[in-house]
């Protein structure tokens, strides 16, 4: 899998669940929606993934780092209040974060060993 689509997945989950969780919450907080708004940024960076944009690649990578980070509290929350719906919920975003990120991880591998291949052709 290319690390476009494994990023667009992420963005979609990120969407799909931070407006489950807030839609679905008897009592919403704004903070449900913080996943949304870094889905629909990632999402905003897909076509430059994709072209391969040394720039936007990063920018997602950032991005994802930044919300599998701030997921934690929500996920000890839940664990805390013993919410089995949150809890998989905010762990299936933290799952699909990490699937992004590893195959931006590899991405970026994958990058760095054809530049030494070709350099190394040349000289």
């Amino acid at each position: 899998m290319k690390a476009h689509v494994a990023s667009f997945m992420n963005a979609v989950v990120l969407i799909g669940f931070g407006l489950w969780g807030y839609l679905g919450s008897e009592t919403p907080s704004k903070t449900a929606l913080i996943p949304v708004v870094f889905g629909m940024l990632i999402l905003s960076l897909y076509k430059g993934v994709k072209k391969e944009n040394k720039i936007a690649a990063h920018i997602a990578v950032l991005l994802t780092l930044l919300i599998l980070g701030g997921l934690t509290k929500p996920l000890m929350a839940a664990i805390g209040r013993d919410d089995g719906t949150a809890t998989m919920r905010v762990l299936a975003m933290i799952l699909s974060s990490l699937f992004a990120l590893g195959f931006f991880i590899k991405s970026f591998v994958d990058v760095r060993r054809a530049r030494a291949k070709a350099a190394q052709q040349e000289g």
